[in-house]
C-alpha cells in the first residue's frame, strides 16, 4: 500500500510549496492553489443535481489525479468512484481506498491487463472498456489467473473519432463473449462524447448529443431484445451532463473539470448564452505566480511560464483583474501586459488555466486555501502515472 505522506517532515521551497497555517502571500510561486470553498460548492452542486436526476456520479480522477480530491467528492458529492484512462493511475486510486473504479480506456498489453487485473484485490470494483471482441480472451485469462472478476463496459464511438464500435451488432457481440468468459461481467456502455464537450453554443453541444443519445439507445434496445441486461450507461462531462441526465437512457455522469474549472471551459455557453463560469461553476483551481521582473514599463515577467502549466487549449487568464493580462509564455517565463505599471516586483497573481488536466499532471502538490490561509497539501497522488 501507499505509504501517507507527512507533510511535517517536508521542506517548505524545496519539497513542497508551503506550509499549513501559511499566508498565501508566503507561499513558494509556481504552484497550484485550490480555492477551497469555491471547490465544495462545486462538488456539492454536482452532488446534488445528481441526486435530484437520478444519476450515479463517477467523477473523472484523470482531471485531477488526486486521491485526496476523489475522497472529498465522495464525502461531500456523494459520488460513486472514480474513471481513470490507465492502469497505473487505476492503481494509484485502488491502493488509496476508492471502491468502485472504471478504465474508461482500453487495456491490451499484456502486462497492463495483468495489472488491471489485481486491482480488485485492492477491493476496488474495478471495470474496463473494450471495443474489441479479440480482447475479451486476454482480459478473462488474467482475471481468472488472479482470482478476481473484472467487469466490462462496451465502448460506442458516439461521435468523437477515437476508440469505440460503431454498430448496435457489434455491441451485442461482444456483450456474448464477455458473458461466456470466465471472470468477467458485462455491466453497461461507455458513450462519452469528448469531442463536443467545449463547443461554444448549447445547441451546438445539443446535436451533437442528440445523435449520441440515438445510438446509446438503439443498442440498449438492441441488448434487451437479447435479453441481456444493460445496468449502466456512463457518460458526460461538465459541458454536456444536463444532456446525459435528461436523456431517459444514461445513468451514470463522468464529468470531471467542473470541480476545478479552467479558461477553456469557462467559455462555453450555458442555455441562457452566459458563460458557465459566469453562473454554473466556480474558478477552484489557480496556478499561483510571482512577478519576478519589471524592467520594461509596460510588461511584468512571472514566474509561471510553459513548464507551470499546459497552452494547448490557450493561454490563462489573470483572475479577478482586467487592468493586466497574461499575453505569452516561454519555459520557465510568462509575459504579462502591465499597461499601466500597476504591477511590482514579487506581486502574487492567480491564473486560471487553459486546460486544468494537463495542468494538473506537471504539479507535485495542491495547496488548499481558504480565507487567505493554508488549510491543507494534498498530493497530486497520480502524477506521471501514464502507464
Amino acid at each position: 500500500m501507499n505509504k501517507p505522506v507527512n507533510v511535517k517532515e517536508l521542506d517548505v521551497g524545496f519539497d513542497i510549496p508551503a506550509a499549513i497555517g501559511m499566508d498565501e502571500s508566503e507561499i513558494q510561486t509556481p504552484c497550484l492553489i485550490l480555492d477551497l470553498d469555491a471547490l465544495e460548492r462545486n462538488i456539492k452542486k454536482m452532488g446534488a443535481y445528481a441526486k435530484d436526476h437520478g444519476m450515479r456520479h463517477r467523477v473523472h480522477g484523470k482531471m485531477h489525479k488526486s486521491v485526496d480530491v476523489a475522497k472529498r467528492q465522495e464525502e461531500l458529492g456523494g459520488a460513486v468512484g472514480v474513471c481513470c484512462q490507465k492502469v497505473s493511475e487505476a492503481e494509484v486510486f485502488a491502493r488509496g481506498g476508492i471502491k468502485d473504479i472504471l478504465v474508461s480506456n482500453q487495456v491490451r498489453d499484456p502486462a497492463k491487463i495483468d495489472r488491471l487485473a489485481q486491482l480488485p484485490q485492492f477491493g476496488a470494483r474495478t471495470i474496463v472498456c473494450v471495443d474489441d471482441i479479440d480482447n475479451i480472451a486476454d482480459l478473462s485469462a488474467a482475471a481468472v489467473q488472479h482470482g478476481t472478476e473484472l467487469e466490462v463496459f462496451i465502448e460506442i464511438d458516439c461521435g468523437a473519432g477515437r476508440c469505440g464500435v460503431n454498430s448496435t451488432s457489434a455491441v451485442i457481440e461482444i456483450a456474448k463473449a464477455v458473458q461466456a468468459a470466465p471472470n468477467l461481467k458485462f455491466s453497461g456502455i461507455q458513450a462519452y462524447q469528448g469531442a463536443m464537450q467545449h463547443l461554444d453554443t448549447y445547441e451546438a453541444r445539443e446535436e451533437k448529443l442528440n445523435v449520441a443519445i440515438a445510438m446509446v439507445k438503439d443498442a440498449v434496445d438492441g441488448l434487451k431484445a437479447e435479453g441481456i441486461d444493460c445496468d449502466l450507461v456512463s457518460g458526460g462531462g461538465t459541458g454536456s451532463y444536463y444532456f446525459e441526465s435528461n436523456s431517459g437512457v444514461y445513468n451514470e455522469l463522468q464529468c470531471g473539470s467542473y470541480a476545478f474549472m479552467d479558461a477553456d471551459y469557462g467559455r462555453i455557453l450555458d442555455q441562457d448564452g452566459k458563460r458557465i463560469d459566469q453562473g454554473e461553476w466556480e474558478n477552484a483551481l489557480f496556478i499561483l505566480t510571482s512577478v519576478m521582473s519589471h524592467t520594461k514599463a509596460d510588461k511584468a515577467i512571472c514566474d509561471a511560464g510553459l513548464k507551470a502549466q499546459s497552452v494547448d487549449s490557450g493561454l490563462p487568464f489573470i483572475y479577478g483583474r482586467d487592468d493586466v493580462e497574461y499575453l505569452k509564455c516561454s519555459d520557465e517565463h510568462g509575459v504579462i501586459g502591465d499597461p499601466d505599471g500597476v504591477l511590482k516586483v514579487n506581486d502574487k497573481l492567480r491564473l486560471v488555466p487553459g486546460h486544468c488536466d494537463p495542468t494538473c499532471n506537471v504539479h507535485d502538490w495542491y495547496v488548499g486555501v481558504r480565507n487567505g490561509k493554508v488549510e491543507t497539501l494534498w498530493p497530486v497522488s497520480a502524477r506521471g502515472k501514464a502507464f
